[in-house]
């Protein structure tokens, strides 16, 4: 992801019920994972870890549907969460929030912006086994995401983007980054059905532009084991990008031919991913 053209050098969560409610596309939901069923079937002996999924920029939690589908029918627990795209170290704390209240083992999977997100909220948590980057960003201290997306060329975001100013209640400004709608699937989801896609365009949650160059604190992909899925038909985040950030996280890595959006178009190989870092980590 990046700022606006020629800028080159440049949602409260709240815990909604004590059981867990899946099934209605578009919302993301909290849970007491105290409430949460534990499973032991096909993780070893060990009860398995929450899922908790955290969407990147231009996309919500629906974004994940195909996914949580998924783990849910391989008896997972999962959580959706909502991410504000404010800023990376903004949206961690509201992320940690989440996790606090989530008891046990955790995999923290984040796509695209999401990625920098989990890589700050999941330092220091000693019940985050493992962390799942999806077509995302593993930003080190002192980078950005608009300077790792800058890093390699490929990225054709800028041209497709549409700023929108904002003020805040205190009187101060700021720009929110859209895609336009008519450029969206071939930017973002070109290998999503074109129905789906528009959908997603119309719903598509902006980010804050301070957030892609705000410079990370801390990266919990040094510490914690961590798995990496590649799309080499990015246009967003290029795949050389990628393939940097993931080879310098020491990341199992998994590479495939898809767009930004491939939890939409490949939620299986999304899955198999995280159901992959769970097997591992299970102790």
């Amino acid at each position: 992801m990046v700022g606006i053209k020629n800028l080159r050098g440049r949602r409260f969560v709240t815990a909604v019920a004590a059981t867990l409610t899946a099934g209605i596309a578009g919302t993301a939901f909290a849970v007491n994972a105290s409430s949460t069923p534990q499973h032991t079937d096909t993780v070893g002996r060990h009860t398995r870890p929450t899922i908790v999924l955290e969407h990147g920029a231009f996309a919500d939690a629906s974004s994940w549907n195909g996914v949580i589908t998924r783990l849910r029918a391989d008896g997972y627990p999962v959580v959706a969460a909502a991410n504000p795209l404010r800023s990376p170290s903004g949206d961690a704390t509201s992320l940690r929030s989440l996790l606090d209240h989530i008891k046990g083992p955790k995999i923290l999977v984040g796509h695209s912006y999401g990625g920098s997100v989990i890589s700050q909220a999941a330092t220091g948590n000693h019940d985050i086994k493992a962390l799942v980057y999806v077509a995302a960003f593993l930003p080190a201290p002192g980078e950005t995401a608009l300077g790792l997306t800058n890093k390699y060329p490929g990225s054709t975001l800028p041209d497709a983007l549409d700023p929108v100013p904002y003020k805040n209640a205190d009187g101060t400004t700021g720009t929110d980054l859209y895609i336009q709608q008519d450029k969206f699937r071939h930017q973002f989801a070109a290998d999503v059905p074109r129905d789906q896609a528009a959908l997603a365009a119309a719903g598509q949650r902006p980010i804050a532009q301070a957030a892609l160059e705000e410079k990370a604190t801390t990266a919990a992909w040094k510490t914690i084991p961590s798995w990496d899925i590649v799309t080499t038909q990015d246009l967003n985040i290029p795949a050389a990008a990628q393939r940097f950030m993931a080879q310098r996280a020491h990341a199992h890595t998994t590479e495939i031919a898809a767009s930004h959006s491939v939890a939409v178009s490949h939620p299986g190989l999304v899955t198999n991913v995280i159901e992959k870092a769970a097997h591992a980590t299970a102790r």
